[in-house]
């Protein structure tokens, strides 16, 4: 396959931030299926990302590699200047504390009030916050900052779907991390509610000043949060452009992302 590359407008504006995530020439295989076959991606910092690719493209491989959960066969992840392929499990985990992670499908735990699914990962991380009085507050900020302080003692079967993806959103960010993963964050949504976790997502990179990776198939959510895009096909970057140059495209493979 030729690679594609499709360089915008922006690259020089943004290549004069400093990069929060950077992954070199990736590779994963399972047996004979090669499904990473060098795959690269620089994140900047306070840049929303958007990486495209059908499925089985490989975007879910790479996200496990990216949070340590799955080893790369080969190439390098860096977070915040750190190599997590070199670090022990303590270092790995301190690591992903600056990671908030919107899981596909929002991922709450339904055994828990909003309240416990958000003191979850603080419990993890006690060095976060100072005792009790802090971590409630913490908790009531995040609400607020997803507009859902009233439903702090409901459970997830009391939630609409896309109160529950408020309420993950709020998860991800409360040990407020400096980069956001977000996985498919408008699946499963009508168009209204999916504007609305688009526009929320706006509001907190503006709020958190966070750097997000947007893993996507929702070409009104690309266009509306992405600064660049990434189009993964057959494990590697195939093109990469500011939304307009990418669905003005007339490669058949780039303009098949964008029908």
């Amino acid at each position: 396959m030729n690679h594609t590359q499709i360089i915008h407008e922006n690259t020089e504006s943004l290549s004069s931030r400093n990069c929060v995530l950077e992954i070199k020439d990736l590779k994963k295989s399972f047996g004979d299926n090669h499904v990473l076959k060098g795959f690269n991606l620089n994140l900047f910092e306070g840049e929303n990302l958007v990486l495209m690719g059908k499925s089985g493209s490989g975007k879910s491989v790479m996200i496990k590699c990216l949070v340590g959960l799955m080893q790369a066969d080969s190439g390098s992840i860096k977070v915040m200047g750190k190599d997590i392929t070199n670090l022990n499990r303590n270092a790995l985990n301190d690591l992903r504390t600056e990671i908030g992670y919107l899981f596909q499908g929002s991922a709450l735990y339904d055994s828990m009030t909003v309240r416990e699914n958000l003191e979850f990962p603080l419990r993890r991380h006690k060095n976060k916050f100072r005792g009790e009085a802090d971590m409630e507050k913490l908790i009531l900020e995040t609400l607020k900052s997803v507009g859902l302080v009233e439903a702090i003692n409901l459970m997830p079967a009391e939630l609409s779907g896309g109160m529950k993806r408020r309420i993950a959103l709020a998860r991800a960010i409360i040990l407020k991390p400096k980069i956001i993963l977000y996985d498919e964050p408008t699946s499963g949504l009508d168009p209204i509610t999916s504007k609305e976790i688009i526009a929320l997502m706006r509001k907190i990179q503006k709020e958190y000043k966070t750097s997000s990776l947007i893993i996507t198939h929702d070409v009104d959510c690309a266009r509306v949060v992405s600064e660049r895009i990434i189009l993964l096909v057959n494990g590697v970057n195939y093109a990469e452009g500011n939304f307009s140059d990418l669905a003005s495209s007339i490669d058949e493979n780039v303009k098949a992302f964008f029908k």
